[in-house]
């Protein structure tokens, strides 16, 4: 199976930073145009034969976009939604650190130990985009699709296909609408071709 993993376009919190999470968020014009390019450069470059999404509108919508360029199904996949960030929902990172220094710096240094109040940690996320990967490689084996996904859920996907700690979060970067490849063969084990390639969507500014 060859998996195209990307994240949605630009949406409103993500410069300056928030917790976005389960907040339902519109792509903006550049969101849009990104998702329109990163479609078309899937289609000349790939063949996938279908999309799974978050649950999420804008990963909806970017996922809308490749399918109507790729003309093949588009599926919402609840296993990839977006972290769930209980309290902390929506807060800028400024407020956050402001309201809760020490949970803060734990997020920041040592990801792999926090619990956010009220929502996930990273562990479950990592158990249930595994359990979503485990369904979607039985159902695709010989196929490539693509996954359209958050910043934080395409980090943990990263880090597992490239067997690396949940400490090694931070160190995987996920732009908008950038393109990622993993190849997964039928003995589950992945090799992780590209991470955050974003050229495609420098043809247009």
């Amino acid at each position: 199976m060859q998996i195209i993993l990307t994240r949605h376009g630009q949406v409103e919190g993500i410069d300056p930073p928030r917790f976005r999470g389960r907040t339902e968020l519109e792509l903006t014009p550049q969101g849009r145009q990104q998702a329109e390019l990163l479609a078309d450069t899937i289609a000349a470059r790939f063949t996938p034969v279908a999309v799974y999404t978050s649950p999420m509108k804008r990963c909806r919508d970017t996922g809308h976009a490749i399918a109507t360029v790729c003309a093949i199904p588009e599926h919402v996949q609840s296993g990839i939604d977006d972290f769930d960030y209980g309290a902390w929902q929506w807060k800028s990172h400024a407020d956050a650190r402001a309201e809760f220094p020490d949970q803060y710096a734990l997020w920041k240094t040592a990801p792999q130990w926090m619990q956010f109040p009220g929502g996930e940690s990273l562990q479950t996320v990592a158990l249930r985009t595994t359990d979503t990967l485990r369904g979607l490689l039985a159902a695709h084996i010989s196929d490539t699709i693509v996954l359209v996904g958050h910043d934080s859920i395409n980090r943990v996907l990263l880090l597992h296909a490239l067997d690396m700690p949940l400490s090694a979060y931070w160190r995987v970067a996920q732009d908008p609408c950038c393109l990622n490849v993993i190849d997964v063969n039928r003995g589950g084990n992945a090799k992780v071709l590209q991470i955050n390639e974003t050229g495609h969507l420098a043809r247009r500014d």
